[in-house]
């Protein structure tokens, strides 16, 4: 039965050599576009970083509820007022790493926290994946105040090259504004509920 199934992988493999594989320099999420949604950018707020796959990957598949970094990871969203879910999209949908930690989240895990998701595709035509496949599973999760999600398309940041050989990205002009008017919304949003 394996020959036979490894046989058939091999055919559906040749057979999808047009699709679209994700290209090694969108392996991750861009940096710069991270940094600019951050809102300590323009106010005093803190902001702190977790990145799911920095997380051990033998905790995330085998549900390690109860892993030291897991339960970290856990407090760090516990104690936040906001949340910025930020995931590349591969196939209509965000990354299967971010699935696989949201599922170990407690079951209102983002009750009353702002949310503001922040993908980046390869294509336009997977806008609505932060609309029909984030949202629900976040609201789930008992999130109910999003703020305006940010879709990029990867060809709206480009690798620069500096005279000294550094890189970084450059953001072109609407993505830069899609994600300030995103940030000044949450920063909106975050003094108000601290008022409150």
């Amino acid at each position: 039965m394996r020959h036979a199934l490894s046989k058939e992988l091999k055919q559906h493999e040749q057979r999808s050599d047009h699709i679209r594989k994700p290209e090694p320099r969108f392996q991750t999420f861009r940096p710069d576009v991270i940094r600019r949604a951050r809102p300590e950018r323009k106010t005093g707020i803190v902001a702190t970083d977790l990145q799911v796959s920095s997380l051990p990957a033998e905790d995330l598949v085998l549900a390690r509820w109860d892993s030291p970094a897991i339960e970290a990871a856990n407090r760090l969203v516990a104690e936040a007022d906001a949340v910025i879910v930020a995931s590349p999209v591969y196939k209509a949908s965000f990354s299967g790493i971010l699935k696989t930690y949201l599922d170990l989240l407690p079951q209102k895990g983002l009750e009353r926290k702002i949310v503001m998701p922040l993908f980046i595709g390869g294509t336009i035509a997977h806008l609505l994946a932060i609309e029909y496949g984030l949202k629900p599973i976040l609201s789930v999760l008992g999130a109910r105040r999003f703020v305006s999600g940010v879709y990029a398309v990867d060809s709206q940041v480009t690798r620069a090259e500096g005279a000294d050989g550094a890189g970084g990205f450059v953001l072109e002009s609407d993505l830069k504004l899609r994600l300030d008017a995103a940030v000044d919304e949450l920063i909106a949003e975050l003094r108000a509920k601290t008022s409150a």
